[in-house]
């Protein structure tokens, strides 16, 4: 493959044994970095996969197609960690040791080798050989118990929380740190990134908080989970919904002077009046329509925004204006994040498709026994 610069990762090689869920976005977050990734797809695909077509968390990668199940299929895998840094795998734990690709038999083939492991449970421990998903290891964690009103079950926030915040963001920071130390150090080690390990590391300001009295143990009662009469959504009068954050004073006498209740907002510090306050915010926002309000706070510090959809978002013009959105291959989707100044990231490829990329894989990184048989 070209040594191309298109990020600050180019030249460092990942395999990723296909998954679902939290590698695969991990490994797009890699491969967005600029890594050559290679997936190492199955036969069938994934369990809950989407059309391959579709998948985004498959772009900026290459795809091949090996059977770990058959005599040989370890030993192709085995050779691509030969010339990998990285390796990224998202079985239950002792799945990849039987299939003869762990991190024993990967690392005594490549000493420096980074094995990454993300499982919601972890490696060990009494529920590490159990089934869950993301809103299970968020419920056990704590986190889950923050999100929603106090008279309502939680809220659930898509698999944003426990997949990808607890789980990939986790993963990729491992890997990294680990790959500094195997080009300083020369040694490799396996990453033991856990769902429920993230999920309870990304509450540690709350569980300060709540050590220091200034955080009650649940939910819509707090300064950040919606119980505070200004950090919250409210409903206009077309059905939409503001978003309100101005915590700090001059931002809320900002947003009360915009409101139209400068003179007539009960204190926000005395917090026996705060449903008092919420009533009167809430009735105000009734009176437009978004796109009113969004047009009244514009230009303001007021910390108010529209609480846009999916389909909305792209569009807004602070997102269109910084390409926080792109499209390829026909396909609208959230480009690559973080920003670089010396080594700008970008979409390169669309989503990979299974194998289609096998004998291009074999020969850049010089393993013969990839290639499709001629026959």
């Amino acid at each position: 493959m070209a040594s191309i610069e298109h990020g600050p990762l180019t030249g460092v090689r990942v395999v990723e044994l296909a998954g679902i869920g939290p590698g695969p976005f991990a490994a797009m977050l890699l491969a967005d970095l600029g890594a050559d990734v290679v997936r190492v797809d199955r036969p069938g695909g994934a369990g809950l996969g989407i059309d391959p077509a579709y998948d985004l968390t498959n772009r900026n990668k290459r795809s091949v197609l090996v059977d770990l199940k058959n005599d040989g299929g370890a030993a192709r895998v085995l050779d691509l960690v030969e010339r990998a840094d990285i390796l990224v795998e998202g079985y239950r734990p002792g799945v990849a040791e039987r299939l003869g690709v762990g991190p024993e038999v990967c690392l005594a083939r490549n000493p420096r080798l980074v094995y990454g492991r993300m499982t919601g449970w972890g490696q060990d421990g009494p529920l590490a050989e159990r089934a869950g998903h993301d809103i299970s290891y968020i419920a056990l964690t704590g986190t889950l118990s923050m999100i929603g009103k106090p008279d309502e079950p939680p809220t659930v926030p898509a698999n944003l929380v426990g997949d990808y915040a607890g789980g990939s963001l986790y993963l990729v920071v491992g890997v990294l740190a680990a790959l500094q130390h195997a080009r300083a150090h020369g040694e490799g080690q396996v990453v033991d990134a856990a769902i429920v390990d993230g999920a309870a590391h990304l509450a540690t300001m709350i569980h300060g908080m709540l050590a220091a009295g200034g955080w009650q143990d649940r939910r819509g009662t707090n300064l950040l989970d919606g119980g505070c009469p200004f950090y919250g959504s409210y409903e206009t009068s077309d059905g939409q919904y503001m978003a309100v954050g101005p915590l700090e004073q001059r931002f809320y006498a900002e947003f009360t002077e915009i409101l139209g209740l400068a003179d007539t907002a009960p204190d926000r510090g005395d917090l026996t009046r705060w449903d008092e306050l919420r009533t009167a915010v809430a009735d105000r926002f009734r009176t437009r329509t978004r796109a009113e309000w969004t047009e009244a706070f514009d230009g303001s510090d007021a910390c108010v925004a529209p609480v846009l959809s999916l389909r909305e978002a792209p569009h807004h013009p602070h997102l269109a204006a910084r390409a926080t959105f792109v499209e390829h291959g026909g396909l609208t989707q959230p480009a690559p994040a973080p920003r670089f100044s010396a080594t700008p990231v970008s979409v390169r490829s669309g989503p990979a498709q299974p194998g289609a990329d096998t004998a291009a894989v074999a020969a850049d990184w010089d393993v013969p026994g990839l290639r499709p048989d001629p026959s």
